[in-house]
């Protein structure tokens, strides 16, 4: 069930052994959170939007939610999902399965720092059943993202 481009990517990266099969599906942030045994926030989400008609990827802790302002200042462009039939086609992944690891090399990733305040996150790794566990720094390594970001809202530990 390994998604081998994930893996390819991983292991190239030094982070393959991080890669982690589930019994169930961790399609959802609270089937992920489920199935991995830590809290719904320390998931790492992947979202994948349509900026000027090219795919960006945005991955989040699991309780933050786009703020569409802040979305719009860094983008220049209202938050607009790639939608459901699409995703797949954009990404190279399942929706469910999307994970900033192996996506083809025109796509941007960008982490929120919603994630920065959590030892290990958790990803998906390539398909509805595969986790990667990475402190946040790592992600950024094996994600090769273009930086960070703060596009979330609902996260903040005041709230």
């Amino acid at each position: 069930m390994i998604n081998v481009i994930v893996k390819k990517w991983l292991d190239e990266r030094g982070f393959g052994d991080r890669l982690t099969e589930h019994k169930d599906t961790i399609d959802t942030v609270e089937h992920a959170a489920m199935q991995i045994g830590c809290s719904e926030a320390e998931i790492a989400k992947t979202l994948s939007f349509i900026v000027d008609g090219k795919p960006v990827i945005v991955v989040m802790a699991g309780d933050g939610r786009v703020n569409s302002s802040k979305f719009k200042a860094l983008f220049h462009a209202k938050p607009s999902m790639i939608p459901r039939d699409k995703v797949e086609k954009m990404t190279g992944f399942q929706p469910g399965g999307v994970c900033p690891f192996g996506v083809p090399a025109d796509i941007p990733i960008w982490l929120d720092i919603s994630m920065k305040r959590f030892e290990y996150v958790h990803p998906a790794g390539g398909n509805e059943f595969m986790s990667v566990k990475l402190t946040p720094d790592e992600l950024e390594k094996a994600s090769e993202a273009v930086g960070w970001c703060d596009v979330c809202k609902g996260w903040e530990e005041d709230k």
